[in-house]
């Protein structure tokens, strides 16, 4: 399950990717827009890094990355929805991809955590 996380990840971030392309020009957009950018091709990036963890310690840090960037991303998503910012359909698809990667890390996480030797 964990090796389809790397195509779903690099799909988020191309995602992200093009809902900031489509966002309004205006500052505030473009503000909260880069920060959205910033955290949702993040979770990608990081999450390969976690697979290439010497450690257990090592992979859970990379881990925690992800969840913290997918968290943010979750809060941009909804302040930009907040403020009419961007399609409405394309902003609650994102929130859903990312709310259903959120629970799947947090389950990874405890579950590591847990299968501890």
């Amino acid at each position: 399950m964990e090796r389809d996380l790397l195509p779903r990840t690099f799909l988020l971030a191309r995602k992200v990717i093009t809902f900031y392309a489509s966002l309004p020009k205006s500052t505030v957009a473009q503000v909260l827009g880069k920060q959205l950018l910033r955290s949702g091709t993040s979770v990608g990036a990081n999450y390969r890094e976690a697979n290439q963890g010497r450690s257990r310690a090592e992979f859970l840090a990379k881990m925690g990355d992800c969840l913290k960037e997918l968290s943010e991303t979750d809060y941009w998503l909804e302040l930009l929805s907040a403020e009419d910012f961007g399609d409405k359909s394309d902003c609650e698809d994102l929130l859903q991809e990312t709310r259903e990667l959120i629970a799947i890390f947090t389950s990874i996480i405890k579950n590591t955590k847990q299968n501890a030797p």
